[in-house]
């Protein structure tokens, strides 16, 4: 579903971040012990906070929190400008209206657009998680991406304390810092509102493999609950990835319970088992009764619907493509019939499944780790044969199982599994720490050399408004991970919307699309509330019904809009025998 990477022109910064990774492994091997000193005070003194762990999560939550806020200036809140922050802004203003779905609007067919269902309900196609956390974000704080913000700070400390679990205290925090300076400051993750429902599986995941090992070794019902309440966030966020990180921990707490020399009596497992399977279960049957209200059965799930009435590619490989439907709208035909359909039709035969197999390890690997923290996977194999992070290895084997069999994966398909990428990434540094080629400390200044070009290129990226560097345009830029921000995306729909919104009077602006307009680019979204907004998106359509809509909406002022006009892109909409005319 992506194009090629599309840059703005200047210096690359993947480019960039290649070319000094390059010359970091070449520096480790020429001078093994360059600043060795220095990196032991740096490294005795974060060594101290480390052994403190409750000290080291929190430091890891506030830097991603407080370094974000900070760079506001630098990098603001972002606009949203792709069809799933619509979506997912939709659900927000849903939940803060009070109701988990709204009625069709009556002109519906003119507020047709991608991931939106109509019928039964107006509503996003998405699982409600995120929805619930932007509402959350509005209600307390003022902005729906201050949800977002606080759900990313929330990832980065839980995957500190997730890796506590499997990896010594130092490591752990190693690695928390790595997530803040990877994900918590510049993917898209944390810079569009879609991105956030990664941020929330990921926490879901951390809290489910953290509480895991240490439910296991003590019993506490605390970590039973702190699993349950991981279960419930998948559950309620991205199930089917979820449910991939569920299987080998039922299989694991399955083991513990019947067969494990430390297992609890039946008796002491049942009582220490029922609150935190009560939770589950509430958290499932509160989705069931979203379903109910937002789709008509609480056993049809989000996207079923939408998927039904819209598209034709399926999710998995074996699914045969479905009828086309007849589309009101040329560009939604174009997005679900076109796009989504050539990226399945990509998987077909033996050579085209590997192919497409291939490039999404490797798009993985440069979201998680980039550039900068692949040289560590050379101890791979040491890394496989270790005793220690054996479990990790098998909920790895599942996943790829899991993606291989889905069309399409994006970075936050995978979110269940990003504190198992960087455990495994982390036990990979630890054994390339200890590598000595020819009795040089050359694996050691590796890690040290790398872990400073992740902190260099964080201020590097920081420099892109004042400089010629170049950043991957989206939507290619999701897989450059590190190099993602907010910049110019979505200013020109919210700038007009922002001068109709303080212009007096209401609202209703046509949106006519060219010809080769692409369809991902959409500007007709709406709130919950469409008849009550000052502004209404509405598409155009053939002259009859946009005369309907113009009379059901009488008091509006009617503009045209062409977001594909290489100029002036707002103008009064004239109407057959009538015209609007402009505010002064």
């Amino acid at each position: 579903m992506l194009p090629p990477p599309d840059s703005q022109g200047g210096v690359s910064l993947n480019l960039i971040e290649a070319g000094l990774t390059a010359i970091a492994v070449a520096a480790s091997f020429a001078w093994p012990r360059l600043g060795s000193s220095w990196f032991a005070r740096i490294e005795s003194t974060f060594g101290r906070l480390a052994r403190r762990k409750g000290a080291a999560v929190a430091a890891v939550g506030l830097a991603a929190l407080l370094i974000r806020l900070a760079i506001l200036p630098i990098c603001p809140i972002p606009l949203p400008f792709v069809p799933d922050d619509f979506s997912f802004l939709l659900a927000c203003d849903t939940f803060l209206h009070g109701r988990l779905a709204n009625p069709t609007p009556a002109m519906w067919v003119h507020f047709e657009t991608i991931h939106v269902d109509m019928k039964p309900t107006y509503m996003s196609m998405y699982f409600p998680a995120e929805g619930l956390v932007l509402a959350a974000g509005k209600l307390l704080l003022g902005h729906p991406w201050f949800g977002v913000l606080c759900i990313d700070a929330l990832m980065c400390a839980a995957l500190c304390w997730m890796l506590q679990a499997w990896l010594p205290p130092t490591w752990a925090f190693v690695g928390g810092m790595i997530v803040v300076v990877r994900l918590g400051l510049f993917s898209y993750w944390i810079n569009t509102y879609a991105g956030g429902s990664g941020l929330l599986v990921a926490l879901g995941g951390a809290l489910v493999l953290g509480a895991l090992p240490r439910l296991m070794r003590t019993g506490r019902i605390r970590y039973g609950l702190l699993l349950a309440i991981g279960v419930v966030i998948m559950a309620i966020a991205r199930p089917y990835e979820g449910l991939l990180i569920c299987l080998p921990m039922a299989v694991a707490l399955g083991h513990w319970a019947f067969f494990g020399k430390k297992r609890p009596s039946a008796a002491v497992l049942a009582r220490r088992a029922a609150l935190p399977i009560a939770l589950v279960i509430a958290g499932i049957a509160w989705l069931g009764y979203y379903d109910y209200r937002a789709f008509g059965s609480p056993t049809t799930l989000p996207y079923t619907i939408n998927r039904a009435t819209y598209a034709t590619a399926p999710y998995f490989v074996w699914q045969k493509p479905r009828p086309e439907p007849v589309y009101r709208h040329e560009d939604l035909r174009r997005f679900y019939n076109d796009k989504e359909l050539a990226a399945f039709y990509l998987l077909r035969g033996w050579s085209g499944f590997a192919n497409q197999v291939t490039i999404k390890v490797a798009r993985a690997l440069l979201f998680f780790a980039g550039f900068v923290l692949l040289p560590p996977l050379i101890m791979l194999r040491r890394v496989i044969l270790d005793r220690r992070i054996r479990f990790l290895l098998f909920c790895q084997a599942v996943l790829m199982a899991g993606m291989v069999i889905e069309v399409f994966m994006i970075p936050h398909y995978l979110a269940a599994f990003t504190v198992i990428f960087y455990a495994i990434g982390l036990q990979a540094m630890r054994h390339l720490w200890v590598w000595e080629p020819s009795g040089a400390p050359a694996g050691r200044a590796m890690v040290r050399f790398l872990l400073t070009l992740c902190v260099l290129l964080a201020g590097l990226r920081l420099c892109i408004p004042a400089s010629k560097l170049a950043i991957t345009e989206w939507p290619a830029s999701v897989w450059s991970g590190f190099w993602f921000g907010p910049l110019h995306f979505g200013e020109e729909r919210a700038t007009i919307e922002s001068n109709l919104e303080r212009a007096p009077g209401t609202h209703l602006v046509l949106v006519r699309y060219a010809p080769t307009h692409d369809s991902i680019d959409e500007w007709v979204y709406n709130g919950a509330d469409i008849d009550g907004s000052k502004v209404v998106w509405a598409r155009e359509m053939d002259a009859a019904d946009n005369q309907e809509l113009v009379h059901y909406y009488p008091n509006r002022k009617v503009w045209l809009v062409d977001p594909d006009a290489p100029q002036s892109k707002i103008s009064p909409y004239p109407m057959p025998q009538e015209a609007s005319s402009a505010p002064r």
